[in-house]
């Protein structure tokens, strides 16, 4: 596709436990992105939610075409994308479509969830319903997948237990400066690694929190974007991928083949490689995911990404900070938000709007992953020229 697709806007809500409904997040968050760029609803021409399951968890369905209406955005097109916790990063994807094959010259992504009104046994089972049948009706969850290949990673290449404290530690300590995240406090990891116990070895501050929260990204051609603002990211490189639906069928599970797959594309299709990337939003559902996404994208080499965040390269004055944003540790994760809440904080990371949380970044990389490593998709923004 010749069409270079621009990012003009981004918003993000408060995360945390809200009053408000999916349909008064998505509302939120929509109008402010529009707000921000200045660009009248009526120029909407595809609105796309991503969203992985309001009707579970609030009866509520029906949500883009809702959206629509109370933006004021018709006649535009809607459409719901849900690809489990990487719905985010899939709208990303179909936003990025919509643009680059010429179908819309203005398209809003928003992305919500409405969760914590649910008590944590029923929100974890909603969540669970990402497994496969048969690994659902034998009770497996995401945290007992995320548990077991801790285990295994630790085990495996010796690292100390102390390193996957030390993710929550960063992603708390960056949290701090994030005014929409969920939790900004810092931890020690003391705390951590004496949190109570939920898949051994991971313990509670291995674990991101239930959130509400909602999130927006604007795209248009490069040459749209020109007659908006002459601040604009655009993405050049995106890819999308699938692994086993199956966990225990993969053959090395501390190796997420769609973190590989998508990661090679959106490389490849940006011409930058790991070693152009200046800042990562990683989905740290798990703290196990953020060594295992950095080395499925080649930041370090197979069962040493424990050694970055011991040598402090992830850290925000690192050679590659991770999670800048505070993370889906901090942050939170609201299921269909987080995706495009990371699209948000590379946006601003490259356009140099990140405030407290800035580093030197030119190009940034956003990685959004479904289920555990189920589905994956991988975005690389850079400041246009």
């Amino acid at each position: 596709m010749s069409t270079t697709v621009a990012v003009i806007g981004a918003s993000m809500t408060q995360f945390g436990q809200r009053d408000a409904w999916v349909r008064d997040l998505l509302a939120e968050a929509g109008a402010a992105c529009l707000d921000d760029t200045g660009v009248s609803p009526d120029a909407v021409e595809h609105c796309y939610v991503s969203n992985m399951a309001s009707g579970e968890f609030e009866g509520q369905t029906g949500v883009p075409n809702a959206l629509a209406h109370d933006l004021n955005c018709l006649p535009a097109y809607t459409q719901r994308v849900d690809q489990t916790s990487s719905s985010g990063g899939a709208g990303i994807y179909a936003a990025w479509q919509s643009v680059a094959a010429g179908a819309s010259d203005m398209t809003l992504l928003v992305g919500g969830e409405k969760m914590t009104h649910r008590t944590t046994p029923e929100a974890t089972d909603v969540i669970a319903s990402i497994t496969h049948p048969v690994e659902y009706k034998h009770g497996v969850t995401l945290p007992s997948f995320a548990g077991l290949t801790a285990r295994l990673y630790l085990d495996t290449y010796d690292a100390p237990r102390e390193s996957l404290g030390k993710v929550a530690v960063k992603n708390h300590r960056n949290g701090v400066d994030n005014p929409h995240a969920q939790f900004r406090k810092e931890v020690d990891l003391e705390t951590v690694l004496e949190s109570p116990m939920v898949a051994d070895p991971l313990r509670l501050y291995d674990f991101c929190p239930i959130t509400d929260g909602s999130a927006a990204l604007l795209f248009c051609p490069e040459s749209v974007a020109r007659e908006y603002t002459d601040d604009y990211a655009v993405i050049s490189g995106i890819g999308g991928a699938t692994d086993t639906h199956v966990v225990h069928e993969r053959a090395d599970p501390t190796t997420m083949g769609g973190v590989v797959e998508s990661g090679a594309t959106a490389y490849e299709m940006s011409g930058h490689g790991p070693d152009d990337v200046d800042v990562a939003e990683l989905h740290d559902m798990f703290t196990i995911l953020e060594f295992l996404q950095m080395e499925g994208l080649d930041f370090a080499d197979q069962g040493e990404a424990w050694k970055a965040i011991e040598a402090g390269t992830t850290e925000r004055d690192g050679d590659l900070p991770v999670n800048t944003s505070g993370g889906l540790k901090s942050k939170g994760h609201p299921l269909g938000a987080s995706g495009v809440a990371q699209g948000y904080e590379i946006y601003k990371q490259v356009l140099g709007d990140a405030g407290p949380r800035q580093v030197d970044a030119d190009v940034g990389l956003a990685c959004n992953v479904g289920g555990f490593g189920n589905c994956v998709i991988t975005t690389i923004m850079e400041a246009g020229a």
